[in-house]
């Protein structure tokens, strides 16, 4: 009676450490899946940084080698005056690129409503770039330059009435007309002329002094 019994513990001692080593077998199983399923992620996502990263780099290679040359069509003009003075300025170009101007800049921002010619061109001396359109250019155009600005700084946009081109883009005494906001040459200007060569006040702030009527939040 004994000995049965003894066999019958021993039996279901076996069963049990079959069932638990089955167990154990399914456990490790399920997290090499899970694991296996983890590390997949994982590695797709750093492909996918990889590869935005590298576009990203690769994208910035060719703007700067673009911005390296001459732009076709800007033109250029070097005798411009750079006095401070109160008051009304009649510049000979429109928008200016230059000139005598207020003591007080434009802050650089996206803005709905003109900007006085005074202050901004005060903004360009120190080295930002002013993307001025004909407002009857369209609301998607529009949407298209404040996207071209994006998040960048030393950067005016704002609507220039009677403006004889759809989109005028103007550094310290140089400009560049364009038909479109498409037109690959306005991110070539941006690139190379915002506190580019041309600024006469380099390390001068863009913020700090006039915020006209008109900016977007």
């Amino acid at each position: 009676m004994n000995k049965k019994r003894s066999q019958e513990n021993q039996d279901r001692q076996a069963r049990l450490a079959a069932i638990q080593a089955q167990q154990r077998a399914g456990e490790r199983k399920r997290n090499a899946l899970i694991f296996g399923g983890i590390g997949a992620v994982i590695l797709a996502i750093i492909i996918a940084v990889t590869l935005v990263i590298v576009n990203q780099v690769q994208d910035n290679r060719e703007r700067d080698a673009l911005a390296s040359q001459p732009i076709e069509g800007v033109q250029e003009y070097p005798d411009v005056t750079f006095d401070h003075v109160d008051g009304p300025v009649e510049y000979e170009q429109s928008p200016p690129v230059g000139g005598d101007h207020n003591p007080v800049w434009t802050n650089c921002g996206v803005y709905t409503e003109p900007l006085p010619n005074e202050n901004t061109v005060h903004s360009m001396e120190h080295g930002a770039v002013w993307i001025a359109y004909n407002p009857d250019i369209g609301q998607a155009e529009i949407d298209k330059l404040t996207e071209l600005v994006g998040s960048r700084s030393y950067v005016l946009l704002s609507p220039y009435p009677g403006l004889e081109s759809p989109v005028a883009a103007s550094a310290w005494g140089l400009q560049l007309t364009a038909d479109s906001a498409d037109d690959p040459r306005l991110v070539t200007f941006l690139t190379k002329y915002i506190q580019g060569e041309q600024t006469r006040e380099p390390g001068a702030a863009c913020s700090g002094g006039l915020t006209p009527p008109g900016l977007a939040s």
